[in-house]
């Protein structure tokens, strides 16, 4: 939903608590324009096992040789 800044201001902690209840979303503008956005906050951890998953690519063989001496090896 859109809601002008001036109604938010005179209307916040009851759209706050409609956020929190329905898991709705407000955008607020002034002068027409977007400035904000009032979300529900996700009280649940995302999990860390597959968090990455989608935004990592592997571009080579990890797990073979490079060649390069370490000064562990010697």
């Amino acid at each position: 939903m859109v809601i002008a800044a001036g109604e938010f201001k005179s209307h916040c902690l009851k759209l706050m608590d409609e956020v929190k209840e329905k898991h709705t979303s407000f955008v607020i503008t002034k002068r027409g324009k977007p400035i904000a956005k009032l979300v529900p906050i996700d009280d649940t951890p995302a999990p860390l096992f597959g968090h990455l998953k989608g935004r990592i690519s592997i571009e080579d063989d990890i797990i073979a040789p490079t060649g390069e001496t370490w000064n562990a090896d010697s």
